[in-house]
C-alpha cells in the first residue's frame, strides 16, 4: 500500500529473465502485485519471475501490445504501474510518479524520459526515432508531448476501460496516451524521470518499429475513441 493504495506493477516480457530479475529485486516494499506477461519466451524469464514472487500470465500472442492488453485487464491494484523487464524505468521513482498522480489529482501520468539525463543510455538512432515520433505526434494531435514513446505509465486502474486499445504491437506504448489525452474523463499529464541503460540484449526492430509507429499515428488521427 502507498498513501492508502493499493499498487501493482505489470511488466511485459519476451526472454527477458536476467532483466527482469533485476526489475523485481528493485521494486519498492509497498508493492502489493507483481503481474509478469511472458510473451512466449524461451528462456527461464517465467521461472524467474515466479521464483521471485510475480503472478505469471503467459500470452502466445506475440507483440508488445498483445502482452499489455493480457496483463493490464488483471490488476488487483488502485493504481496501475508499468515498465519494461529490462531495467531501462526507474524502479526509484515510483513513489514520486504516484504521488504527481495523486497530489495533482489526475488519472495518468506518462514518465517522460527526455531530455535524458544521462545521453548514454539510449542509443542516437533511438533517440532520433522518439523525436520524430513525438514530434509527429505533436503535429497531428496539436499536444506538445515530451516523450510519446515512453513505456513506463501510472495511472488509476478504474481507466482501464475507457483506453480502448487495439494494437497488439509497439504502436500500444503511443495509443495509451492518446487515447488518454483524448478521453473526456481522463486526466492526464507527463513527469520527467531518469532511463537507464537496459540489461540483456536489445530486441527491438528500430526501423521496422519506428515505420509501424508512424503509420499507426496517422490512423489514430482519424479514428475516434469511444467513450
Amino acid at each position: 500500500m502507498y498513501r492508502d493504495k493499493s499498487v501493482s506493477v505489470v511488466i511485459p516480457c519476451y526472454n527477458e529473465e536476467e532483466g527482469v530479475s533485476v526489475v523485481i529485486k528493485s521494486l519498492p516494499e509497498f508493492i502489493d502485485e507483481v503481474v509478469v506477461v511472458d510473451n512466449n519466451s524461451t528462456d527461464r524469464t517465467a521461472e524467474v519471475a515466479e521464483q521471485l514472487g510475480a503472478r505469471v500470465i503467459l500470452e502466445k500472442k506475440k507483440g508488445y501490445g498483445a502482452a499489455y492488453k493480457a496483463g493490464l485487464p488483471e490488476v488487483k491494484g488502485d493504481i496501475t504501474v508499468t515498465m519494461d523487464g529490462d531495467g531501462t524505468y526507474p524502479v526509484e521513482q515510483i513513489d514520486e510518479c504516484i504521488d504527481y498522480l495523486l497530489d495533482n489529482q489526475l488519472d495518468f501520468v506518462s514518465a517522460a524520459r527526455f531530455p535524458l539525463q544521462d545521453s548514454d543510455s539510449m542509443y542516437f538512432s533511438n533517440r532520433m526515432g522518439n523525436t520524430i515520433l513525438t514530434l509527429a505526434t505533436l503535429i497531428l494531435f496539436m499536444r506538445n508531448v515530451k516523450d510519446s514513446q515512453s513505456g513506463m505509465w501510472i495511472y488509476r486502474s478504474e481507466i482501464y476501460p475507457k483506453l480502448n486499445l487495439k494494437s497488439d504491437g509497439m504502436p500500444l506504448s503511443e495509443e495509451i496516451k492518446i487515447n488518454a489525452i483524448r478521453h473526456p474523463e481522463i486526466s492526464f499529464e507527463e513527469y520527467h524521470v531518469k532511463y537507464h541503460p537496459r540489461v540483456g540484449e536489445v530486441k527491438l526492430n528500430k526501423w521496422k518499429d519506428g515505420f509501424e509507429n508512424l503509420l499507426y499515428l496517422l490512423k489514430l488521427r482519424f479514428t475516434g475513441i469511444k467513450k
